[in-house]
C-alpha cells in the first residue's frame, strides 16, 4: 500500500471515531444523575450552604430542575461536564472532551453559552491547542460562583424547594 493510500485510510479511521465521539458526546444528557431521594436532613442541609447542595447528586438535581425554570441549566451542565473532564487521565479523551465542552459551552456560537468575562474566555481560547484536565478551572469557578450568588438564593425561596421541604418533612411525619 502506499504512503498515500495508508494516510487516507488512516486519515478517514480518524474521521470515523471523531465523529463517533461527537455523536455520544452529543446525546442528549439525562435530565438528572443517578440518585436516590434526598432525606430531609439533606434537603433542609442545603439551605445551610451552597456547597452543601453542590456535594449531594440529590442536591445538585433539584437545583438543576429549578435553574431549567429560569433558563440557566447550561451553568449546572457546564459546570458537571467540568467535573467530569477533572477526572480523565487520557489524553485523547481529554481533548474530545474539552473541544466538546468548548463548543457546547464556551464557543460564542453556542445556543448553550455560558457567561463569562473577556479575560477567562482568552485564557482558554490560548489553552485549547493543548488541553488539560484544568483548562476550564477559571470559568467553571465564574460559574459556580454566580449560581451560588445569583441563582441559589432564588432556589432557597423558591416553591420547588419548599415544596420539596414540605413533602419529605410529611413523609418523616408518616414513617
Amino acid at each position: 500500500m502506499s504512503l498515500a493510500c495508508s494516510l487516507t485510510v488512516r486519515n478517514q479511521e480518524e474521521q470515523r471515531l471523531r465523529r463517533a465521539s461527537y455523536e455520544l458526546s452529543r446525546e442528549d444528557l439525562p435530565t438528572c444523575e443517578e440518585s436516590p431521594s434526598p432525606t430531609l436532613e439533606e434537603a433542609s442541609a442545603w439551605a445551610q450552604s451552597f456547597d452543601k447542595l453542590m456535594l449531594t447528586p440529590a442536591g445538585r438535581n433539584a437545583f438543576r430542575q429549578f435553574l431549567r425554570t429560569e433558563f440557566s441549566e447550561e451553568n449546572m451542565l457546564f459546570w458537571m461536564a467540568c467535573e467530569e473532564l477533572k477526572q480523565e487521565a487520557s489524553k485523547t479523551i481529554i481533548e474530545e472532551k474539552a473541544r466538546t465542552i468548548y463548543e457546547d459551552y464556551i464557543s460564542v456560537l453556542s445556543p448553550k453559552e455560558v457567561s463569562l468575562d473577556s479575560r477567562v474566555r482568552e485564557v482558554i481560547n490560548r489553552s485549547m491547542a493543548q488541553p488539560s484536565p484544568h483548562i476550564f478551572d477559571d470559568a467553571q469557578l465564574q460559574i459556580y460562583t454566580l449560581m451560588h450568588r445569583d441563582s441559589y438564593p432564588r432556589f432557597m425561596n423558591s416553591a420547588l424547594y419548599k415544596d420539596l421541604l414540605r413533602s419529605l418533612s410529611e413523609e418523616s411525619a408518616e414513617a
